[in-house]
């Protein structure tokens, strides 16, 4: 064999090695995703089973849900940064191994703290390896068509996780039990960490600015500080029991507030809050947040607990309005380029409340298409069509170099809205219900929840339509 030919032979065997490799870093990252956003809606179908079996009270069992989202929206930011200061394939498996670690202490738990602990764990592994996920995504795939197929890929993953996450978790509870909805990372984990030992290469974009850890930690505790004293005021009522967490908790945040206006290196640059635009989209984010976060998990429990569905028969359920949200998300660039980024926005809030206000006459005799499944697609359809025009028009206002911080806030806001709106609503229905089990009493309870969710989505559509701005870049790509 010549030199030239030898050379021709290693060029043909590293191509053929190289396209492989390369949609297998699409695949790891892809995964990634997919476990951290199904985290987040596949334990709603196990609450009731969670409760009977480890004696959660009711704000026990909100807190599965919140102890998760308020570690993983208080820490994202966080992790986004260390991930370019530290290396995101680093990053990627320090908060994937975190969260299969969490993943298997919460299925083997035997009391109530522990699977908390664990779910608060879980949300702070899936904050690490979130944000490197797309980096590691766009860094293996060159620009053009061939990235933005990745990036579609990757936001079809993303979706289908948090659709697939009803399902999933009925399969499991009904046919293993409520351990595997977190057991069931185990495995799945592992085999990824060990493809992304092997197959990713390192990056990163340090620019020698330090983690702004004390940040992350007073926003984190003030959030989860606040939400317990909200979640405390059903049983104890507005007293010193209350009142002491409630204070601590927007006081820790105001500590936050004021630590990032004078460190050097923020973790949320307050300068940006100033351009109307990101302020805007991110408290209409918060806002839609709040309410639309707390669907899933009142239907879960509207299905189980009133209607006497089992696990599986509450995920199947839901299939349609997880359908609804991939649709809404799929409609709304084209919305966007027909109407704008603004009118969209407060269109599909608009269609979310319509859908609140339908669920809010829910009866615990209900029939499953108009007591579950067409107002369930109204209220997941319309989060489908706004949480988009909320992003373009967020970072339309920021510089080029600020476009994924400004998008990191926009997703930290949305989920710091639900975690402090899970709280609320839980504490309205509760009250409503007043310590009553029976299916009516628990079914004034929800519905009063879905009907002031309704409020808070009309309040969202009228200061939408005051405050965004009316003009905003379009995505060309859907």
């Amino acid at each position: 064999m010549t030199p030239m030919a030898g050379a021709a032979d290693v060029t043909r065997r590293s191509r053929r090695r190289t396209a492989p490799v390369t949609w297998l870093v699409v695949a790891l990252a892809c995964a990634g995703q997919f476990l951290v956003v199904l985290d987040v809606s596949v334990v709603n179908v196990a609450l009731p089973s969670m409760r009977a079996d480890l004696g959660l009270s009711a704000p026990g069992l909100q807190w599965v849900v919140n102890a998760y989202a308020i570690a993983f929206a208080g820490f994202m930011l966080l992790g986004g940064r260390a991930g370019d200061l530290y290396g995101r394939k680093r990053m990627f498996l320090v908060g994937l191994g975190l969260f299969t670690l969490a993943s298997l202490g919460g299925g083997l738990a035997q009391d109530d703290w522990q699977l908390l602990l664990a779910r608060a764990i879980q949300g702070l592994g899936a904050a690490v390896l979130a944000p490197s996920t797309l980096t590691i995504l766009t860094s293996a795939v060159p620009e053009g068509a061939a990235r933005a197929r990745a990036i579609a890929t990757w936001t079809a993953v993303g979706a289908g996780g948090g659709a697939a996450g009803g399902l999933v978790g009925g399969v499991l509870v009904d046919l293993l039990s409520w351990r595997w909805v977190l057991l069931i990372n185990v495995p799945v984990g592992a085999v990824v960490l060990a493809g992304a030992t092997w197959f990713l290469t390192e990056s990163r974009a340090g620019d020698g600015r330090r983690l702004d850890l004390p940040g992350a930690v007073l926003v984190t505790a003030g959030l989860a500080t606040l939400a317990y004293g909200i979640s405390q005021t059903e049983a104890k009522g507005w007293t010193a029991a209350t009142a002491v967490p409630l204070v601590a908790g927007l006081a820790l945040i105001g500590l936050f507030l004021a630590a990032e206006a004078r460190t050097a290196a923020p973790l949320m640059p307050l300068g940006l809050l100033r351009l109307r635009a990101v302020s805007s989209a991110n408290v209409a984010m918060f806002l839609c947040g709040s309410a639309m976060f707390c669907m899933w998990y009142f239907m879960t429990l509207y299905t189980q607990n009133v209607l006497g569905y089992t696990p599986l028969e509450a995920g199947l359920a839901l299939v349609p309005s997880s359908l609804a949200v991939v649709l809404g998300s799929k409609l709304a660039p084209r919305c966007m380029r027909a109407i704008g980024a603004r009118h969209v926005a407060a269109l599909g809030t608009l269609v979310a409340a319509v859908g609140f206000g339908w669920q809010s006459t829910m009866s615990a005799t209900g029939g499953y298409l108009t007591a579950i499944m067409f107002p369930g697609i109204l209220m997941m359809l319309g989060a489908g069509l706004t949480a988009t025009p909320l992003a373009a028009l967020a970072t339309s206002g920021a510089a080029a170099g600020e476009a994924g911080l400004v998008s990191g806030l926009v997703n930290t806001s949305r989920t710091m809205g639900g975690s402090l709106g899970l709280a609320v609503f839980s504490t309205i229905a509760a009250t409503r219900s007043a310590g009553s089990g029976t299916p009516e009493a628990l079914t004034e309870g929800y519905a009063l929840a879905f009907r002031v969710g309704a409020g808070v989505l009309v309040a969202g559509v009228a200061l939408m339509w005051v405050w965004l701005p009316r003009r905003a870049a379009v995505p060309k790509n859907n």
